[in-house]
This record gives structure tokens, C-alpha cells and sequence, in this order.
């Protein structure tokens, strides 16, 4: 079952259950997928009406938890609990649908394992490694902080 699937499948679940702030934040999710696929279509492709990718919706939904996650942060310092509780909440339902996040260890080893493919000497290199660590393992690890990683490496 692909990634839509079982999100219009939740969505259905959710709607059976009267479950109104998870129907919500899943008829966000699709309405950003939406998005997503009518600007691809924009994108020069003939207007075929091809649907963005699986990878394509995980790295779409991992933009939407760290906007949340700021947007909470910022809901807290405000003095804000319950918009902050809510952000919180739908970030919650949004990650059931995401790849499990990889452990600092196994973050370690990828990074290991992506500059000895990439045959990383120098500083210069962290693009390619950070390009194959983005192919391979998107959705599943933090690649701000991974980046930070790869340059200490060198550094």
C-alpha cells in the first residue's frame, strides 16, 4: 500500500470516528500533497498528471513537522500552551505516516558508509556525501544536524 493509500485510508478512519483535530490534520496533509502534485505538473512534464512519489510525500511531510515544531516553539515563548499543544498534537499524527528516524549511531554509520562511497577527501566533498545521504535515507534523519555531522568529520 503506498504512502497516499494509507493516507486516504486514515483519512476515511478518521472520519468514521468523528475524530475531528486528526481529520484535520490529514486533510492537510493531502491538501499539501495537492499541492505538490499540481506544481509538478507545472514543471514542464507535458502536464501528464503524474503524481509525486512516495519519497517526494515523506520529504513534503517532514517540511510540514519542522514547520510545527518552529511554530509551536514560537506558541510557547508567546505564552501561548493550547496553539502550542495543537502544533504539538498534529505533528504527533503526521509522523505515524513517516519513516522511523534513524538513531545517532545509525546516523553515524550512513555518513561513514556515504563519504566511502562518495570517496569524500576534503570539506569540498560534503555535497556529494550529503547528496547521496539525502537519496538514500530521505524522511529518515535530520539533515541539518547531519550536516553538521559530515563537516565535523572533515574538520
Amino acid at each position: 500500500m503506498s504512502l497516499r493509500e494509507r493516507l486516504q485510508a486514515a483519512l476515511k478512519e478518521a472520519m468514521k470516528a468523528k475524530e475531528a483535530d486528526r481529520l484535520s490534520t490529514l486533510r492537510l496533509i493531502n491538501a499539501a500533497i495537492k499541492d505538490r502534485d499540481i506544481a509538478s505538473r507545472g514543471e514542464g512534464d507535458g502536464g501528464s498528471g503524474a503524481e509525486v512519489s512516495d519519497a517526494e510525500i515523506v520529504a513534503l511531510m517532514g517540511k510540514m513537522v519542522k514547520q510545527r515544531q518552529e511554530s509551536a516553539r514560537a506558541y510557547e515563548e508567546g505564552g501561548r500552551l493550547e496553539l502550542a499543544e495543537k502544533e504539538l498534537a498534529e505533528i504527533k499524527v503526521i509522523q505515524e505516516f513517516l519513516p522511523r528516524q534513524m538513531t545517532a549511531e545509525e546516523v553515524s554509520a550512513a555518513v561513514e558508509a556515504a563519504m566511502a562511497e562518495t570517496g569524500a577527501a576534503s570539506i569540498r566533498d560534503v555535497g556529494k556525501v550529503m547528496a547521496a545521504l539525502k537519496a538514500k535515507y530521505a524522511g529518515q534523519m535530520d539533515f541539518g544536524a547531519v550536516g553538521a555531522v559530515v563537516k565535523a568529520r572533515f574538520g
